[in-house]
């Protein structure tokens, strides 16, 4: 029996899916290792809008079903939730302080929803998209948080023995884009800026990482063209 089947099916994993460039290439590389998805996205009051309703085209163009999730994080003091708090433009992007665009444990919320669906659906993996740029910045990324969650959380489910796969967490913004690059992902449909704007605002730290990747490999941002 090939190893892309489970019991007649093909593997069954969650996929939390923002709609940007790490969760659209994790999930073509899911689907890519024979897995049948179902994605989470989160309306969670960001600024950012837009990625949801690109994370939904991208889930729909891979026929990959999906729950859209609506949740209030009202108390997190995050510039992505506050329309008070700015986003930081400019920011040295070597540093190791955490941001302010840091949403309080996310990632705990966000995977917690993920391993309910996976402990009822039957599915053995949960992809994310952190990454090393990421846990530099933010401690739900990191991957001993991972590997920590992982075992709490399996230890409280009916269904055992469902990981947390990162494919990506070895590698910085460039290696992502190559990669995303050779799967095939629509770079012109992923949305990575943090202000709520209609085009990428060029300047918040993740439009800049953004750019910079797509440079370094002598390629151009797909949004780019559109302003």
């Amino acid at each position: 029996m090939s190893s892309r089947k489970q019991h007649g099916f093909l593997k069954k994993g969650v996929i939390l899916l923002s709609g940007g460039i790490d969760s659209v290439t994790t999930l073509y590389f899911a689907r890519k290792n024979g897995y049948k998805l179902i994605a989470l996205i989160f309306d969670y009051r960001q600024r950012h809008k837009k990625e949801i309703r690109q994370a939904e085209k991208i889930a729909k163009i891979n026929k990959v079903g999906y729950y859209r999730l609506k949740i209030d994080l009202a108390w997190t003091k995050s510039s992505l939730t506050r329309k008070n708090i700015e986003v930081p433009s400019g920011r040295d992007l070597s540093g190791k302080e955490i941001p302010s665009t840091y949403v309080s444990a996310r990632n705990v919320i966000f995977l917690s929803y993920a391993f309910s669906l996976a402990d009822s659906w039957g599915a053995k993996k949960i992809f994310i998209g952190a990454h090393t740029q990421d846990y530099s910045g933010y401690p739900d990324c990191r991957p001993e948080f991972l590997k920590s969650f992982e075992s709490a959380v399996n230890l409280g489910i009916k269904q055992k023995g469902v990981k947390i796969a990162a494919p990506l967490i070895k590698k910085d913004k460039k290696g992502i884009i190559k990669m995303g690059r050779s799967l095939g992902v629509p770079f012109e449909l992923t949305w990575s800026c943090y202000q709520g704007g209609e085009f990428p605002c060029l300047e918040c730290d993740s439009c800049r990482f953004r750019i910079r990747a797509f440079e370094s490999l002598g390629m151009e941002d797909p949004l780019l063209r559109r302003r």
